[in-house]
């Protein structure tokens, strides 16, 4: 395929003052991952390992061949531009191999987690309308749950063993009938840059998730994650903590890294995160970049940092949740960096950061990213004085940054509520001072993060009322000191069930095995009754306050 002309990518001494321009045709895989190979057949792109010491080093000439072979697969069982793959593997370099595939055939993928139960794979499956699965050995059982109510899904790829029904990955690229070439008659697909190419699955304030869409230039804007926020270079060796089903996967473990040439670390821990492997894990493979939600690094900091050589640390930095300026100065002290706040959304790329070429100011999240055009408002659209609370607003009446999500898929509501007037609402608070830093100050609706997870309210509400003790529930989130917010839920019992602490663990026990496990609520509070408006609706502004002091009452 000829190479892409396009004026994306700018000297390093101009992407400050120049924003992106968006090419009319772009295909990450084709454009960076094909480019790499062809320019530097031996340069690393990954470096894998596992709790049991495995490890594996894969180059990008062994990305571009592997995602041909892969996408030969793909497309020789039916899978062509524009098909929606639901992606479910464990951090393992073949969720990076099919995710390039499915970019080279522009079909359009998306990613969930591994911790997602059948019955949320059926919800996620039916209302995105996916034809094809990609899973692994220890979660295909879930998708055979529910296959037979899925009626789109025709198509289910095993990464790694062998099941009926299920086509053999590792089968097919060892029989040697694929080719490691795309084929020509018909690929590659030349995708422009406006095609839809990555849907994602977010939390929201509805009971069923939102469902973004990304276009095929969205790896462009990760430009301003990888080398502004991240400061990365091609000699980095960077390691990002995040499951491969997150977008966060997307941000610190993929586009942006991939586009600026670095090599990526891949950790692949199954289980209970274990914090106490990271430190050890930095200092043997001499890690230069680290970036991991403030939970992380709260719970790293105290360990007794000083103990491991961290001398090949150069760059840390944290998204997802508020940072706490404790942690930071642990931080600090243990390592001799400084921690760098960014931030952003499934929705975005980072938009706004505490960038590596400017000061960094403790509390703060940094300033607008080039090309982000960064409004505060208040809840009538009028821009906030100087130092006041307002919501962030993304102005696009010229046009939308590069990175922007184009819609909601399916949620008119959703779209209608966050476009408004040529503006993108973020659905966060924040402040800012005389000199352009911004401040968080909160979410604008019930939205909970959690340990870098964002977590809606009412999917855990949905969950909670199934069991047949509860007759009504609320749930809010709660101040914990490592995960920064936990869920707590409000509870008002049916009768004949009794307030105890077996009740407690019957209901969180409940929860877990019928959602995601880091939903269920960690504290239960039972009530007699719930503060209400005129119209009947629960009080959450109260539960709020009531969960963060104690102090209010109804």
């Amino acid at each position: 395929m000829k190479e892409t002309s396009f004026k994306a990518i700018l000297p390093e001494h101009e992407f400050r003052t120049k924003p992106l321009e968006r090419p009319e045709y772009y295909n990450f895989a084709y454009d960076v991952i094909d480019k790499h190979a062809r320019e530097d057949r031996n340069r690393l792109a990954m470096i894998w390992a596992n709790q049991h010491g495995e490890e594996r080093r894969l180059t990008f000439y062994d990305f571009s061949r592997l995602s041909n072979l892969a996408a030969n697969l793909l497309c020789k069982n039916g899978v062509s531009k524009g098909d929606r793959v639901l992606l479910m593997l464990p951090r393992i370099p073949e969720w990076w191999i099919f995710s390039l595939a499915l970019i080279k055939l522009g079909a359009v993928q998306c990613s969930t987690p591994t911790l997602c139960t059948p019955e949320e794979l059926r919800q996620r499956i039916n209302f995105g309308k996916f034809k094809v699965v990609v899973s692994d050995m220890e979660n295909a059982p879930k998708f055979d749950e529910i296959f037979d109510d899925c009626p789109l899904l025709y198509l289910r790829i095993l990464v790694d063993g062998n099941l009926p029904d299920w086509v053999n990955y590792q089968e097919e690229i060892e029989s040697r009938t694929l080719s490691a070439t795309m084929v020509k008659t018909t690929y590659p697909v030349r995708t422009k840059s406006t095609d839809p190419m990555l849907l994602s699955f977010t939390s929201g304030t509805s009971k069923f998730p939102k469902l973004v869409l990304h276009t095929h230039d969205y790896p462009l804007g990760h430009r301003i994650t990888a080398e502004m926020w991240h400061g990365l270079n091609r000699n980095d060796l960077h390691y990002a903590i995040s499951d491969a089903g997150w977008a966060k996967n997307l941000w610190g473990n993929y586009f942006g890294q991939w586009i600026v040439g670095c090599c990526i670390f891949i950790y692949d821990i199954r289980g209970k995160f274990n914090p106490d492997v990271i430190l050890p894990i930095l200092e043997k493979y001499n890690i230069t970049s680290f970036c991991a939600p403030p939970t992380i690094y709260r719970m790293l900091v105290i360990s007794d940092l000083k103990r491991f050589d961290l001398r090949e640390l150069k760059k840390s930095a944290t998204a997802g949740e508020p940072l706490q300026t404790d942690t930071i100065k642990l931080w600090r002290e243990g390592t001799g960096l400084t921690l760098r706040e960014g931030y952003g959304q499934t929705e975005t790329v980072c938009m706004i950061a505490n960038f590596a070429d400017i000061e960094t100011r403790p509390g703060s999240i940094g300033k607008a990213a080039p090309g982000w055009d960064i409004e505060l408002h208040d809840d009538d659209g009028n821009v906030v004085k100087q130092g006041d609370p307002g919501r962030i607003a993304v102005n696009i009446k010229n046009g939308s940054p590069m990175g922007l999500l184009s819609r909601y898929l399916k949620n008119d509501e959703e779209n209608a509520k966050c476009f408004v007037n040529g503006f993108y609402y973020t659905g966060d608070k924040a402040y800012q001072d005389e000199d352009g830093y911004f401040y968080f100050v909160g979410r604008s609706d019930d939205i909970i993060k959690s340990s870098g997870y964002r977590i809606g309210p009412v999917e855990v509400e949905e969950v909670l009322m199934n069991h047949p003790a509860v007759h009504e529930c609320a749930v809010v989130g709660a101040p914990d000191p490592i995960r920064g917010s936990k869920v707590k839920a409000y509870i008002l019992l049916n009768e004949g069930y009794d307030p105890t602490e077996s009740m407690v663990r019957e209901i969180q026990q409940f929860a877990k095995q019928h959602s995601a496990p880091y939903k269920y609520p960690r504290e239960i509070e039972f009530v007699t009754s719930f503060p209400k408006t005129i119209s009947g609706k629960i009080k959450r502004d109260i539960l709020r306050k009531h969960a963060e002091t104690g102090e209010i009452s109804w």
